[in-house]
């Protein structure tokens, strides 16, 4: 006879695994785990959008004085928040009632649903991961509002609802125009890393795709490489530029943009899942199909890349 609490199973291994689906989800990719590990992975839990503070202009009060000057003291209206919308992944792990007859033992029934949820894991790593690296319009714009928008090839669009055409500020850089090769990329790099330089504000992570990653390992053949042990224990391969790492986000299977370099400063930069709907099953009652001997239940996240600093953030484009 089939085990009689299929559901129970199937929800409570999901819910018992959870954390480490979603850690797992998060290591599969080179921006999403850096952010994860620097602490920038925040939930949020509720409302129709997702809102990120950021400061878009000085306190206007602020200056020198000499004994007893008069110091301003006007109402200063200098932070706002860019808005979100809110994005939904799920996976729905099936079992048929056949299935469910032929593994009719509490262990033959986790061994095969432990092996449904794995494939459920990797499926949900992946359509993240193209989410990271998309312009949020892809798949009828219900994908992640990825970095393809907030670090934009023109960055005049309308971006966590501010309009970068009005507010500078919004506006991340790019450099482009130009075929690198190795005798070329390093000094490119170096003018866009210049560009997005404040003080302590700078680049902490530079993420490349297999083009960019070959050209930049290429230059470094005469000289001594530094690796990033912090970065590389994430699974990564590494190097180092002016103390920002270098990922290779692509490989096998990838899904950084061609011949695209990201500098980013993950200072601004966050990934906000829901507290409620962060890799878990949708819900813990029975679901089953009309018309099939089939229950199912859905792996499911919420959520978004957010950013409160786009001015920090630079692209390199090879053309």
């Amino acid at each position: 006879m089939s085990f009689p609490n299929l559901t129970d199973i199937v929800s409570t291994t999901i819910q018992n695994r959870s954390r480490a689906i979603a850690d797992n989800v998060t290591k599969n990719n080179a921006l999403t785990a850096y952010l994860n590990r620097r602490g920038n992975r925040k939930t949020f839990s509720g409302g129709n959008t997702i809102l990120q503070e950021l400061s878009f202009a000085e306190n206007a009060n602020g200056g020198w004085y000499s004994g007893y000057d008069l110091l301003p003291v006007a109402a200063q209206d200098v932070i706002s928040s860019a808005e979100f919308a809110i994005k939904q992944l799920a996976c729905p792990v099936v079992m048929s009632g056949l299935e469910q007859l032929q593994n009719a033992g509490r262990e033959q029934m986790i061994d095969l649903l432990e092996a449904r949820i794995t494939v459920a894991e990797a499926t949900m790593a992946n359509l993240q991961s193209q989410g990271v690296y998309s312009d949020g319009t892809t798949y009828g714009g219900k994908t992640l509002t990825g970095i393809d928008a907030a670090v934009a090839i023109t960055p005049t669009n309308t971006y966590g609802g501010i309009d970068r055409g009005t507010w500078t500020f919004w506006k991340n850089k790019v450099l482009s125009g130009n075929s690198e090769t190795s005798a070329t990329i390093q000094g490119r790099m170096n003018t866009l890393w210049a560009s997005l330089v404040r003080g302590a504000d700078q680049p902490d992570l530079i993420v490349m795709d297999n083009v960019m990653w070959g050209l930049f390992v290429a230059s470094l053949q005469s000289i001594q490489r530094f690796t990033s042990p912090e970065t590389g224990n994430l699974g990564f391969t590494t190097l180092k530029y002016m103390g920002a790492d270098v990922v290779l986000d692509g490989g096998i299977g990838g899904f950084a943009t061609t011949k695209t370099a990201y500098f980013l400063n993950t200072k601004y930069l966050f990934l906000r899942p829901h507290a409620s709907r962060d890799m878990v099953p949708l819900s813990p009652n029975r679901r089953y199909a009309i018309n099939q001997d089939a229950e199912v239940q859905i792996l499911a996240w919420a959520g978004n890349l957010t950013c409160s600093g786009a001015q920090f953030q630079g692209r390199l484009i090879s053309s």
